[in-house]
């Protein structure tokens, strides 16, 4: 089992493997200092055999983790807490850079109904929060909110699993069936505006959602909160710029256009004609994607997916080129 994956992907495989009779500790990030390969909320789940699933490192603090459950050195007073990296030795010995250091709680699984509301909630596409009390054990879940993140205090540790973020994308066309697949892989829920009835009969990407709306319509329903992007994707004004007007003017995160240079120039003259401020033009991503000489529909979706992802992570030298060109 690869070391990488999703929580959606951890959860499943874990549910799975205790259907199968294994019994399972489930690892999650709680605080890292320095610097850390993965993030806090970050998930393993491991077997007694070294099978696992997910990742807290690069690697070598997985493979301490899995020599001590294999040989029953974990506290057997489950939930528990680790540290990895308490000093410079021990960093450089798990590979932690920078004198980094970890922290993780790690759980008992021992029944597939300890994951089947949580693994149902995903696969209905639920934003659900799953706390676990530290001195108990025990979980509960409760509906989230695209706004709540990782927390951890002193007697609890909550994180949110599911579609935090949401994708909008106008237009049913060749392009937007490969930008779909791609987030969905990312865990976005994808929304599919067209209401071009010939479009929309012919769309066939099982989860994502399709509407029939007017694109101003979607993007007041779907794309007004930060954790939304908005890509427009027809090439026909009437539609992709009815969602930009709306879609430049919100709070969503990430809005983008397909185009080359000079229609992409053509439409913010228009945005500008329509009403929109030089700011919120400036937020336009267009020519959207990333510059990777991209020409075919896979390699655009991949553009654009890689540009969303790195602004998201926060990347400093996202590279565009101004000179672009989108061909879809």
């Amino acid at each position: 089992m690869e070391a990488w994956g999703t929580d959606r992907e951890v959860i499943r495989t874990a549910h799975q493997w205790l259907q199968q009779g294994h019994a399972l500790v489930l690892v999650t990030v709680l605080k890292t200092w320095g610097s850390s390969p993965r993030p806090p909320g970050s998930l393993l789940v491991m077997r007694p055999d070294g099978v696992h699933a997910g990742s807290v490192s690069g690697g070598c603090v997985e493979e301490d983790l899995l020599a001590r459950f294999s040989n029953n050195e974990l506290s057997e007073q489950l939930p528990t807490r680790l540290d990895y990296g308490v000093d410079r030795q021990e960093a450089t010995r798990f590979g932690l850079p920078c004198g980094g250091r970890l922290e993780l709680l790690l759980e008992q699984l021992n029944d597939p109904d300890q994951l089947q509301p949580l693994l149902s909630a995903m696969q209905e596409g639920e934003l659900v929060s799953r706390r676990v009390d530290l001195a108990s054990g025990d979980v509960t879940l409760a509906p989230a909110s695209a706004n709540q993140e990782f927390a951890y205090g002193e007697a609890s540790v909550s994180k949110v699993f599911g579609p935090q973020w949401q994708m909008l994308l106008i237009g049913a066309g060749h392009l937007s069936r490969y930008v779909s697949q791609l987030a969905l892989m990312l865990d976005y829920q994808v929304i599919v505006c067209d209401p071009r009835q010939e479009y929309a009969a012919g769309w066939q990407v099982p989860g994502t959602q399709l509407t029939g709306m007017m694109p101003d319509e979607a993007v007041g329903e779907y794309a007004g909160h930060t954790r939304s992007i908005v890509l427009a994707l027809t090439h026909d004004p009437k539609l992709d710029d009815m969602a930009l007007l709306d879609a430049l003017d919100s709070n969503a995160f990430y809005v983008g256009a397909i185009g080359s240079q000079r229609n992409c120039e053509a439409r913010r003259r228009r945005l500008q004609e329509l009403g929109l401020s030089k700011a919120q033009i400036r937020r336009l991503h267009a020519p959207v994607g990333l510059d990777i000489g991209s020409h075919t529909p896979p390699e655009i979706a991949l553009a654009i997916l890689a540009e969303i992802t790195a602004l998201r992570n926060s990347a400093t030298a996202v590279v565009r080129n101004p000179h672009a060109v989108n061909v879809a």
